[in-house]
């Protein structure tokens, strides 16, 4: 099921277009990534899903509720933190996650218990927020975001703070909440290695316009025009390695055998022409493609030399 639809948004901000044109979907069970450079309209797209911000055109619905013309409806199917998580640093966690029940309403203690495990903060919730940590903060923040029980989970930046223990804990409840739970969770972040490890499919999005789509299998396998680092293990190393130097290629000797930069569709000539100097060849080893290596591709219109 569709739980976030965004179709042709446009968002003009003092006669500058923010974004432009932009549409994408995030369904039950999945853990969308959204990425982009700085200023290219993450933060913008993220406010304007949760009503922050007004629609300049296009259109956007949560749970098949239209934000605009049934607001209230589609709101109470999303949670989210938009930068960083708006807690009042004077009380404790408990009590903010409390206030803040109170404002939705028919919030059980027992739920405010449940979300505050879920976060791993039962041993701190009871500290004044202004003795956190950023990272505790987060937790707080997405327990807060949980209150209500969304389907939709939206997250701007949420590993901010957080050490790598505390990055794995949220993959790991992001994870739960979508692939167990059912829910869906639209995150963005500037760890692509870690979006890599945690997302099913990402958007990238640059100067205000989706430029890609891809699941992480596809970022992975790469397409005909992508550059791969390939390792040659063959019976002569060294002759192949003259061989490829010789091609003007980026090689080096390394686990074995030889590495060489290559586009996928020059690889059987290479394998042809080895063989064809009278060379075994015992393996050729692609290295998977990052989702980093993509992300530079696509935003500077480049393909990235991998060594």
């Amino acid at each position: 099921m569709e739980l976030l639809k965004i179709e042709n948004l446009t968002k003009v901000i003092k006669n500058k277009k923010i974004l432009d044109n932009i549409s994408l979907t995030v369904n039950s069970g999945e853990i969308v990534g959204f990425l982009g450079p700085n200023g290219a309209g993450k933060t913008t797209t993220i406010k304007t899903i949760m009503g922050l911000f007004t629609i300049t055109s296009g259109r956007i619905t949560i749970c098949g509720h239209d934000i605009v013309t049934d607001f209230e409806n589609a709101m109470k199917n999303i949670g989210g933190i938009v930068e960083n998580p708006d807690l009042y640093k004077r009380m404790t966690g408990r009590q903010n996650l409390e206030y803040f029940a109170a404002l939705h309403g028919g919030v059980k203690k027992e739920h405010i218990a449940e979300v505050v495990s879920l976060v791993k903060m039962s041993q701190r919730i009871d500290d004044k927020v202004k003795n956190y940590s950023l990272g505790m903060r987060q937790r707080v923040g997405i327990a807060q975001a949980l209150l209500h029980r969304p389907r939709l989970l939206v997250l701007d930046e949420p590993t901010n703070g957080l050490d790598p223990i505390g990055i794995k804990e949220l993959r790991d409840l992001l994870k739960y909440l979508a692939h167990k739970a059912g829910g869906g969770v639209f995150i963005s972040s500037h760890l692509l290695s870690e979006m890599e490890l945690m997302c099913d499919r990402i958007y990238i999005i640059d100067n205000g316009v989706i430029i890609g789509e891809k699941t992480i299998d596809q970022v992975q396998e790469g397409s005909e025009d992508d550059i791969f680092s390939y390792t040659f293990v063959t019976s002569d190393n060294e002759k192949v390695y003259e061989y490829f130097k010789s091609l003007d290629a980026n090689c080096d000797r390394e686990n074995g055998g030889v590495s060489v930069v290559m586009r996928r569709e020059q690889i059987p000539g290479l394998i042809r022409a080895v063989v064809e100097m009278g060379v075994d060849i015992y393996a050729v080893n692609q290295a998977h493609r990052t989702l980093e290596q993509d992300f530079i591709s696509m935003t500077t219109g480049t393909k990235e030399q991998i060594r």
